[in-house]
């Protein structure tokens, strides 16, 4: 059975236009009510000091007082009160005696009639207002007395304004308010509509659980990757980082708004992080690692940014080293088997010639040959894993014509080196300089590389020789930067070896350097400490 389909919840754009609306329709109505009672009041009151102005006035003109002393007041009082009527815009003006018998009415068949309202505080001279409904209904008046100096109050002057004019007057004015409040509103709602039309842009429609479920997974997600994850602003400013980038660069504490260039990384990995072209798998050297770094610009119109991916291949390049010395030592075996067979062929073509006492001293010479050189690197280096290294490298310089030897100051006991200092580590260093001395000693007279290793003042010394070209001295601190080599490059590039040794160096806080050998040459030496068991607990060590 399926279920029915539940409404999409509204995007969060919908969300804040609906909530914008109704704020602004709030606002706008809220302040026409308020203007609406506040106009209605300041109407009001304007009415009764209009009421009050026009009354005394009239209670204090020399022609009113004249009138009323005549035997027929209304004759020349009423044309007078319609005229003040028409100047004033008031609704009535009534001028009566003290009893309140109306000499003036808008409505002629008023006068004559007592006045209907409130009459006694202008009998003891006062000028009030009210509101009070009469022969033409509600309305906001005036009374105040006409005095006359030796008769004393002769007469009463009313002046009034309809409560009816006065709400036309407030309706007037509140309608131009509503309309003044409806384009407000509207123009309110088409600036929402646009900035909530930019935002659903942004947010690609998502309402507010969807954006914050993705917000959960993409954290969830950045800080689960093994790799190496780097955001970069226009200002190479880092704008983000995961915790694999953290432990990759090798860099700690708050990251985030510093820029590349303050890290403290090396000067190649520095320059391919502030790259403005797309880097693709290029390989570089951090603190302890061997990183594959890929850059991608981000751009819309201008740039924003770039995308940094990181993966650490230090395993992976060690085993391809590894690889590579077992290629050669495969390569070793192929040509011994190949010298093997020319001195087996050799033994047996001299027995079928009847000449086994020279057959025998032929193979007898060889084994003694093969057997002297093992019997001297094992003598010299008891270490079993340098050992076989330094015999399979002697292997693969005799194929290509260079002739490597230990020297009599090499002395390495078997158990002598620490945990600490891991045969792999030695593997990478030694071999690398070994490669690197036989690359430049090939094709050089009596070419020839002399390794020493040895320990001595609680430090392990490996030196390599070589008879080749040597290291011009401007080089001399560059030769261990990643990149540099003297050679062309080959299908895997170069100046990775060197760089490689350097950072196993100084992994295990030692030193490395390089000058000129006896008789020409390059001499690298590598100098490395013997910590102990102790030492090397946590505590005992950096």
């Amino acid at each position: 059975m399926r279920l029915p389909d539940l409404p999409r919840p509204r995007s969060l754009a919908g969300q804040l236009f609906a909530m914008q609306a109704v704020l602004i329709a709030v606002l706008v109505a809220g302040y026409a009510l308020f203007t609406y009672v506040s106009d209605r009041d300041q109407a009001e009151q304007a009415a009764r000091s209009q009421a009050t102005a026009v009354a005394r006035s009239v209670a204090d003109s020399p022609s009113v007082r004249a009138a009323i002393r005549t035997a027929h007041p209304s004759a020349e009082l009423q044309p007078y009160a319609l005229r003040i009527m028409r100047d004033t815009d008031v609704d009535f003006v009534t001028i009566m005696n003290p009893r309140g018998i109306r000499w003036t009415h808008p409505d002629v068949t008023q006068i004559g009639g007592r006045f209907r309202g409130n009459t006694a505080p202008a009998l003891h001279g006062k000028t009030f207002t009210e509101t009070y409904t009469g022969t033409l209904g509600a309305s906001v008046r005036a009374v105040t007395p006409v005095v006359d100096g030796d008769r004393g109050i002769v007469g009463l002057v009313s002046a009034g304004i309809k409560v009816e004019s006065i709400s036309k007057r407030v309706q007037d004015q509140v309608t131009a308010l509503f309309a003044v409040a409806g384009g407000a509103l509207a123009l309110g709602a088409v600036g929402t509509y646009v900035v909530n039309a930019s935002l659903r842009r942004h947010t690609h429609g998502m309402n507010a659980s969807e954006l914050s479920r993705m917000y959960d997974y993409h954290q969830a997600a950045l800080h689960a990757v093994r790799e190496g994850l780097l955001m970069l602003d226009g200002q190479y400013r880092v704008a983000l980082i995961n915790d694999g980038g953290r432990e990759l660069l090798g860099v700690s504490g708050e990251v985030v708004g510093r820029s590349v260039a303050d890290l403290g990384l090396p000067a190649p990995l520095t320059g391919a992080l502030l790259a403005s072209r797309t880097r693709v798998d290029e390989v570089h050297l951090a603190a302890d690692r061997v990183l594959v770094v890929n850059t991608s610009p981000v751009s819309g119109g201008e740039r924003r940014g770039t995308v940094v991916t990181l993966r650490d291949v230090t395993e992976l390049q060690s085993l391809m080293g590894e690889l590579d010395s077992e290629r050669g030592f495969t390569q070793a075996l192929r040509s011994q088997a190949h010298e093997a067979a020319n001195r087996l062929h050799t033994v047996v073509s001299l027995i079928e010639l009847g000449r086994a006492p020279e057959a025998v001293d032929f193979a007898t010479a060889e084994l003694e040959l093969a057997q002297a050189l093992t019997d001297r690197v094992v003598a010299a280096v008891g270490e079993p894993v340098l050992a076989a290294l330094l015999l399979g490298k002697t292997a693969q310089a005799n194929e290509r014509g260079v002739e490597l030897v230990v020297s009599e100051e090499s002395t390495l006991d078997d158990g002598v080196l620490p945990p600490s200092l891991p045969a792999r580590d030695l593997v990478t260093i030694l071999g690398n300089l070994i490669d690197n001395a036989v690359d430049a000693a090939q094709g050089s007279v009596r070419a020839r590389v002399t390794v020493t290793a040895s320990t001595q003042d609680a430090e392990l010394l490996l030196r390599v020789a070589d008879t080749g070209a040597g290291v011009d001295p401007a080089h001399a601190s560059l030769v261990f930067e990643r990149g540099f080599s003297t050679k062309p490059s080959g299908p895997t590039g170069r100046g990775l070896g060197l760089a490689l040794v350097r950072q196993a160096v100084q992994r295990h806080e030692g030193t490395l350097s390089v000058a000129g050998a006896e008789g020409g040459g390059a001499e690298f030496t590598v100098r490395l400490p013997l910590r102990t068991a102790a030492a090397a607990t946590p505590g005992g060590s950096r």
